[in-house]
């Protein structure tokens, strides 16, 4: 048996099924802020993307966390 996402992670899949994107797009837009704060980066998700704040809010802190953010 396959075990169980837990935290931001287990957001990814009502995100893939909303947004029609895979999660490696939404890492790789949020190269592009890299350097910003994690709520800059959570905007920019939100704002550019209309991406709401649980969903945008799960991609960015796997994001930073995988990428030493």
């Amino acid at each position: 048996m396959a075990e169980k996402v837990t935290g931001p992670a287990s957001y990814f899949p009502s995100i893939v099924k909303r947004y029609g994107r895979p999660i490696s797009e939404w890492m790789r837009e949020l190269d592009a802020v890299a350097d910003a704060r994690h709520m800059e980066q959570v905007a920019y998700l939100k704002e550019r993307f209309g991406m709401g704040h649980g969903h945008a809010n799960a991609i960015v802190a796997v994001y930073r966390e995988t990428r030493g953010g």
